[in-house]
């Protein structure tokens, strides 16, 4: 499988005609940081590395992270790694995490960012799909023995750390030699990067028992980056605290990019934990930051969480993955003058933001988005003029142009994804036109038309705590279990996560089940500990409708309901 000139020549032709693609890779916005600023501090390890991977902190130069990039592609060439393979990473948001994207951007190999909760079971589902080259870790997280785990997929392994099994190469942080450099140097020479290679392998659950990889290319996660420089106007002077790992749409463009194309200062987090983050923020003097819904309504409504910690350094946070409430956006803005960014996105590529300047009632911010294209509107982020919206109608496949009525959201624009990895056993996510096909359901409102108001997931999604569950993976998992005759998996609302996950079970005729059943026999089967369910619901029947079709959102109302 090829990973080059992923974009079809008629797209890239149009979109660097009209200046939207340049010949920028994401090495080189590197190289420019490196240039301009190579003794001022870019990036520092989370507070709590020594608790979570046994090692200390750290605090690297501009200069001295590249030092330690060259080394690391040093390395990655000596086993053998080359440009369009593609190398398994699966590491928490440290400084090595870092690196390694930058090396493989440095040599053109395609990084696979997994997140440290995967296990054996979702590992051997992405090589079913892919064909990974060598696996890079560390030895643990936690409890977790992630080298170990690894070893035993039967790939080549890389990890950091000092306790590893047998087979598996150490990794230690360095500076690279004069010849580590020079070897470097000469294999970029002879196999240039063209923005139209990918750059990235993401994984997404999507309805899908399967995951999908989701490819992207140089050229759109430049495109996509300006959304998140231009939303909170990040400059060199900010200081960027990040709490989303590093695997997807949330931690990459949220975070990793911006910082990559203005600088300024990279403070990694990792797990989430309240305090550090808090502390974080008041001893690194963060500027700007990004958090879920339900986090913000908690420190809202319970304002002594906040007691003695200084925050009068944030300036703006962005927010999404939920609706978000109008009372929480008003109130960050209110209480603490703080302005909550709306984001809407997705791996895939959608990039809806509402932003204080745009849209400076809190309230309108909180509910609505951008509809981009209605004359005599502008907006504050360049991709804005580069977007297409439009809503169609499911039934009818007709474009909606009247408020209130509710549509399939379809986007298009130079921040799209060229396609799945998998694509040929999957329908396209595109229209015949060339527009995504969102699965999200939007209106639109406001006194000019120029809003889209979010109306619900057409999907079948759980987000809990940022991270995608698919209910068909766990359904088709937990009907394995000898006592269960069918079941739904839904997501139940919690202050949190936003969403816990609910299994739904009809127990086969004399059987009896609990949630430590259903916990136990999946845990047997090494899935991710984020999708497990937190709750367990036991039902004669299943609601359905006159056709047998599951009726999912019954469920979820009637959950919702009991509280």
């Amino acid at each position: 499988m090829t990973y080059r000139g992923l974009h079809p020549k008629e797209r890239v032709e149009e979109y660097v005609g009209r200046g939207w693609w340049t010949n920028e890779t994401l090495d080189d916005l590197f190289r420019a940081r490196v240039a301009a600023d190579p003794d001022r501090t870019a990036i520092v390890d989370p507070a709590n590395r020594r608790d979570l991977v046994g090692t200390d902190p750290r605090r690297l130069t501009w200069r001295e992270l590249d030092a330690e990039v060259v080394a690391l592609a040093a390395t990655l060439l000596d086993h053998g790694l080359r440009q369009g393979q593609v190398l398994a990473v699966q590491l928490p948001n440290t400084i090595e995490l870092a690196a390694v994207y930058l090396a493989c951007w440095r040599l053109g190999i395609v990084i696979s960012p997994l997140p440290v909760q995967y296990r054996e079971h979702e590992i051997n589902r992405v090589r079913e799909i892919v064909d990974v080259a060598a696996f890079l870790t560390i030895d643990r997280v936690g409890d977790r023995r992630l080298a170990a785990e690894a070893a035993s997929t039967g790939v080549k392994v890389l990890a950091y750390g000092a306790d590893l099994p047998e087979g598996v190469t150490r990794l230690e942080p360095a500076a690279a030699t004069p010849e580590q450099a020079a070897a470097v140097d000469a294999y970029v020479a002879e196999h240039p990067i063209d923005p139209n290679d990918c750059a990235t392998i993401c994984w997404t659950s999507g309805t899908e028992s399967m995951p999908k990889g989701v490819q992207r290319t140089h050229y759109d996660w430049i495109a996509i980056s300006w959304n998140t420089i231009d939303a909170p106007a990040l400059t060199d002077a900010d200081v960027l605290l990040n709490p989303f790992p590093m695997v997807n749409m949330a931690g990459i463009n949220g975070m990793f990019l911006p910082w990559l194309r203005v600088g300024g200062l990279l403070v990694q987090h990792h797990p989430f934990d309240l305090p550090t983050f808090l502390r974080q923020i008041a001893e690194e003097k963060a500027t700007y930051t990004v958090a879920p819904p339900p986090l913000l309504n908690l420190l809202l409504a319970r304002s002594e969480l906040l007691a003695g910690t200084d925050i009068s350094s944030l300036r703006m946070i962005g927010s999404g993955s939920a609706p978000l409430s109008p009372d929480m956006v008003k109130g960050w803005q209110e209480r603490y003058g703080i302005g909550v960014i709306n984001f809407f996105g997705s791996n895939e590529g959608v990039a809806l933001l509402t932003t204080p300047r745009d849209v400076p009632d809190p309230v309108e911010r909180a509910r609505y988005f951008p509809r981009y294209g209605v004359p005599g509107m502008t907006w504050s982020a360049r991709t804005a003029t580069q977007v297409e919206v439009k809503l169609v109608d499911l039934a009818t496949g007709e474009e909606i142009t009247e408020p209130g009525v509710p549509g399939e959201l379809r986007i298009r624009g130079p921040m799209l994804f060229p396609g799945y990895v998998d694509g040929d056993r999957l329908p396209s996510p595109f229209d015949e036109e060339g527009f995504l096909k969102t699965g999200d359901v939007f209106q639109i409102a406001g006194d000019r038309n120029q809003f889209l108001e979010y109306i619900d997931r057409a999907k079948d999604m759980v987000i809990r705590g940022g991270m995608n569950v698919a209910p068909a993976e766990l359904e088709n998992l937990i009907l394995g279990h000898p006592s269960v005759a069918e079941v739904a998996v839904v997501g139940v609302p919690d202050e949190v996560y936003g969403e816990r996950v609910c299994a739904v079970v009809v127990p086969r005729e004399g059987a009896t089940v609990t949630l430590d059943d259903i916990t136990a026999y999946l845990r047997e089967r090494k899935i991710a500990s984020y999708k497990l369910p937190e709750r367990l619901e036991i039902r004669p029947a299943l609601p359905r409708n006159p056709l047998g079709k599951l009726l999912k959102r019954q469920l979820r109302d009637e959950l919702r309901g009991q509280g």
